[in-house]
């Protein structure tokens, strides 16, 4: 089992988020550093991936955005929601071949969180990430270097109503993705990284 060393950053800005990831990314292409989880929130913006741009796809008015290079469309970031950034070297492990499933052990992690909680998570053939009754809570979007990831996660838990939902993801309608709260369910930031943590020894084999 290799080591991962993990950093709560609180809130960080999008554009310092992507500075950092990029510098980290390159220190374990190097070997400088282990496997590294960067948890931490953001102030609200909608991401838009490749995907969204070629379709023409934006939010509606009234959200603050920017471009980046993982896969996927849109995404929305703010408050009430945890952000995990992944740096990690993978195809080392059984599971870890390609993209796809390097994404199915992603959501297998977040699964297997969320039901210390006693909610039941599933994958939904209509994306990737993870759902809850039928709606999205999670999304997730990678890029690769090297076999070493950037981007990764983010877990809608108590957002602000009206927010994620008013964005559609790629494919998917508004008011497809929503938070756990709007769910029935209360889980806090903390509670949701400390029962985040232990799983990825069974789940990441880190």
């Amino acid at each position: 089992m290799h080591m991962m060393d993990v950093r709560e950053l609180g809130v960080v800005s999008y554009e310092d988020a992507q500075v950092l990831m990029k510098e980290l990314q390159q220190q374990r292409i190097e070997g400088e550093i282990p496997d590294t989880l960067l948890l931490l929130s953001h102030p609200e913006v909608v991401t838009i991936g490749p995907r969204a741009r070629n379709d023409g796809i934006f939010p509606p008015p009234g959200y603050e955005t920017v471009g980046v290079d993982r896969g996927g469309g849109l995404t929305w970031h703010g408050p009430g929601q945890v952000v995990g950034y992944p740096i990690f070297k993978w195809g080392e492990r059984e599971g870890e071949a390609s993209v796809a499933d390097i994404i199915h052990t992603i959501e297998g992690w977040l699964i297997d969180a969320l039901a210390v909680f006693g909610v039941h998570a599933v994958r939904d053939e209509r994306m990737q990430g993870v759902w809850v009754d039928g709606r999205k809570v999670c999304s997730i979007g990678l890029s690769f270097l090297r076999w070493v990831s950037r981007h990764g996660f983010s877990v809608n838990l108590n957002t602000p109503p009206g927010r994620v939902e008013g964005v559609a993801g790629c494919g998917l309608v508004a008011d497809t993705t929503t938070s756990l709260a709007q769910l029935g369910h209360s889980i806090s930031s903390e509670d949701f990284v400390r029962a985040l943590l232990p799983v990825v020894q069974t789940t990441l084999e880190r």
